[in-house]
């Protein structure tokens, strides 16, 4: 399946949309050939979007498949994948996990997919609103994922992702998760680029002989997925993907080095994204949404005198554990948000227990202190985060936790409830 340079044309231009019509945007911009497609909340709206551009003719040759459940949406795209096409689809919450087994057969057979996901709270009880545990839960899938705070940044990050994914070193899938409603259902200028410098960016669609590692081909069949005894590669394909993420931390920075000269926008190293950190006695490491609103709470503090400051966590995998390790030995204390739960780790939160990991052994590392809020969408005031930051100050000037800890975890904004 090929398109012309000139099938469609994008003229750059700003536009007020929703992130998850910013989603659908970055799909079309890369002239993704197959879209597969089930509603779910908050996600819903991704696949609607690009169903009318579809129908309006202004993707043409793009193949836009309706199935009967998120399993199908996955194994329609991993089989659409394998073929050699650049391929998307969007999903949320429970319908990210009905998906797993196929997350697990398109990290596996190294396909170039990416996913955006509309991030919600995994029920019972059932809650629709921003939570990053669904996306978190796929943590050991082999699946690169990223974070996005703004509507901005969706449609930036698909576009870097593509590059990333179809990279001949790499072949991996990506996610690329907001938080629902926060950023999936409100409105911001967004710019849409000018198609020809898209695709000045991105690499030329896959041919017809499909990907280098895997194709369908009557004149060259080839096996995939069969079965591998214990004596064979089964261990040794593992640990290419791997080595497939440890080389695409080198990727992501060189990535968003050239995506910054490309179109003018920064996201720090790609992998994270400091804020007044030259000077800071102690930080935060946010991400998503609460990270972009953090930024006003420490101009805030910082007016007030208290030398705070973030890190921004943009790739959870591959996790930063270098760019941690070199913020951790400048400062005493770091606090860590988490937006997620992660049952029965050291912290309850999956980026705390990481950061944790991250710098056990380290000599003259921080101190780690864990917080959790916002789950299920509950709301974090900008108050609420410099509260958050005027503890860690507390905290690094006196060394007394609070007493309201569980397992060593804040967990903040808690309803009284017996």
């Amino acid at each position: 399946m090929t398109q012309s340079q000139n099938d469609f044309i994008q003229e750059k231009e700003t536009i007020i949309i929703k992130g998850n019509v910013a989603a659908a945007y970055a799909a079309k911009s890369a002239r993704v050939q197959v879209i597969s497609a089930y509603p779910i909340t908050p996600q819903t709206t991704v696949v609607e979007k690009l169903s009318e551009f579809v129908d309006n003719g202004e993707m043409p040759g793009t193949q836009y498949i309706k199935m009967e459940s998120e399993h199908s949406v996955l194994a329609s795209i991993v089989a659409a994948s394998k073929a050699g096409t650049r391929t998307f689809t969007a999903t949320s919450g429970q319908g990210l996990f009905y998906m797993h087994e196929m997350v697990h057969w398109a990290a596996g057979a190294r396909l170039p997919i990416v996913m955006t996901i509309a991030s919600r709270g995994p029920a019972p009880p059932w809650n629709i609103w921003a939570d990053f545990t669904d996306v978190m839960s796929q943590r050991d899938t082999g699946w690169i994922t990223s974070f996005c705070a703004s509507h901005q940044e969706i449609y930036d990050e698909v576009l870097m992702s593509y590059k990333l994914c179809e990279d001949p070193e790499i072949l991996l899938p990506k996610f690329v998760a907001y938080g629902g409603f926060i950023l999936s259902h409100t409105s911001k200028p967004v710019i849409i680029e000018d198609q020809e410098k898209v695709d000045q960016f991105l690499p030329p669609l896959p041919s017809e002989e499909g990907w280098p590692h895997i194709w369908m081909d009557p004149d060259r069949p080839m096996m995939f997925g069969n079965l591998i005894m214990p004596s064979s590669f089964y261990y040794e394909f593992r640990m290419k993907i791997q080595d497939a993420f440890l080389k695409a931390k080198d990727k992501i920075k060189l990535i968003a080095k050239e995506f910054e000269k490309h179109f003018g926008r920064s996201y720090g190293n790609g992998l994270t994204q400091e804020y007044k950190l030259d000077d800071a006695e102690v930080i935060m490491v946010n991400y998503g949404d609460l990270a972009l609103q953090m930024e006003e709470a420490i101009d805030q503090l910082r007016e007030e005198g208290f030398k705070v400051g973030m890190l921004k966590l943009r790739h959870f995998r591959p996790f930063p554990t270098e760019d941690l390790i070199k913020i951790a030995k400048k400062v005493k204390l770091i606090g860590v948000i988490d937006r997620a739960t992660a049952f029965g780790s050291q912290t309850g939160g999956p980026v705390s227990s990481e950061v944790k990991a991250a710098l056990q052994g380290v000599n003259g590392a921080a101190e780690i202190f864990p917080i959790i809020n916002g789950l299920g969408g509950r709301e974090v005031t900008l108050e609420q985060q410099k509260e958050q930051l005027k503890l860690l100050v507390k905290l690094n000037e006196t060394g007394e936790f609070p007493k309201n800890l569980l397992n060593g975890t804040l967990w903040d904004g808690l309803l009284e409830v017996k």
